[in-house]
């Protein structure tokens, strides 16, 4: 509690109005700053989720050589599909084009399945390391 305010962590959008969207962007503990620049996880999740081949991903941040953040994908296939390189630049590229350019996950794993909580929820902390 803040107040007479409930502190939950997620993000949502406002608009210049002090409106806000119903568009949920995350939890805050889940952003990315990539480049300087806030990157909403979920964003690049739905993206993701986009092509037909993905059953679920979950996006997360891992640190490059040069120790700065970037995207990394954790995806899920549907039933027949094959994770190879050109499936993963077809992932890359549709980022690419759908948003920014640099939200483009950099690395992309290809799992079975996404740890989750016995209520379904990812556990994008097992994802982390």
């Amino acid at each position: 509690m803040q107040g007479e305010w409930l502190a939950t962590g997620d993000i949502y959008s406002r608009d210049k109005d002090g409106y806000y969207y119903y568009y949920y962007q995350g939890r805050g503990d889940d952003m990315l700053k990539v480049g300087g620049i806030w990157v909403s996880p979920v964003e690049v999740e739905n993206a993701i989720m986009e092509l037909p081949e993905v059953f679920e991903c979950a996006v997360v941040g891992k640190h490059d050589e040069q120790g700065l953040v970037k995207p990394k994908a954790f995806v899920v296939l549907r039933s027949g599909q094959k994770g190879d390189e050109e499936l993963t630049r077809r992932i890359q590229d549709h980022i690419k084009t759908r948003l920014a350019p640099y939200k483009y996950p950099r690395w992309v794993e290809y799992l079975p399945e996404l740890p989750k909580t016995a209520t379904g929820k990812i556990q994008r902390y097992k994802l982390r390391f």
